[in-house]
């Protein structure tokens, strides 16, 4: 590995501090954003507002936690959804799955399996393959069903073509062996699988990662001046934290 390559790799390996945190670096001569939350911080999934509607926006997320004297500390989209933005495949909120686990295969990158599920416990984070988490049914406060899997147990995905010119922007997540960190990931130009499970896995060290979506993909970090504009969401994930 050259100095170069070196010193971008150290970048986006940088530790995260007691809250979340994103930064900008490079793998591979692809800029990524990078968001650090760590165990103890408030990292919650949202979907309907207490009227049952979608919130669709970062804005309306953070409109419904004003009333609370909190706000989005970031956030980015959780998952694939439907037109109506339900979400395609699991989704638990609170400890209340609003929609079911999705098992077999199908059309589109969700079926690409494995494709696996994303787990806020209260004992950490997880990154779980579909079939192992039915088989497990753990003890989430939030989950998120998504795919395909980028990286399992330290192996990239084995549908994964180096050369592929399948490129697109693209959002994922991936947890530490040890599930007391996360890094949620966005790439800020265009990126095959392969390279981008590669991040997680070369870049971040990460032995289980998960893609969350790609064309629709976007980030909330206020702390680095960026609130991407896009379509309406399903699905978001972001951390909670006090004042305005």
């Amino acid at each position: 590995m050259n100095r170069i390559s070196l010193v971008l790799l150290v970048t986006l390996m940088a530790p995260a501090a007691t809250a979340a945190t994103c930064r900008d670096g490079k793998f591979e001569g692809t800029s990524y954003t990078v968001c650090d939350v760590v165990i103890g911080e408030d990292l919650r999934l949202f979907q309907n507002n207490p009227d049952g509607n979608t919130f669709r926006t970062f804005s309306a997320v953070n409109q419904q936690l004003a009333a609370n004297g909190t706000r989005l500390g970031f956030a980015m989209n959780a998952g694939m959804y439907h037109g109506d933005r339900a979400p395609v495949g699991l989704l638990v909120i609170g400890g209340q799955e609003l929609s079911p686990l999705v098992t077999q295969d199908g059309p589109g990158n969700f079926g690409l399996l494995p494709n696996g599920v994303f787990c806020v416990a209260d004992q950490g984070f997880a990154v779980i393959e579909s079939l192992a988490y039915k088989a497990a049914a753990p003890d989430c406060r939030y989950a998120t069903q998504s795919g395909p899997m980028l990286v399992i147990d330290g192996a990239l995905h084995p549908r994964f073509l180096p050369n592929s010119d399948s490129l697109n922007i693209r959002n994922g997540v991936g947890v530490t062996a040890d599930g007391r960190g996360a890094s949620f990931v966005i790439s800020n130009a265009p990126v095959n699988f392969d390279g981008f499970a590669r991040l997680f896995r070369d870049g971040l060290g990460l032995p289980n990662a998960l893609y969350l979506d790609g064309s629709i993909s976007r980030l909330y970090a206020p702390d680095i001046g960026r609130n991407d504009a896009g379509f309406p969401m399903g699905p978001i994930v972001g951390t909670v934290v006090t004042g305005g």
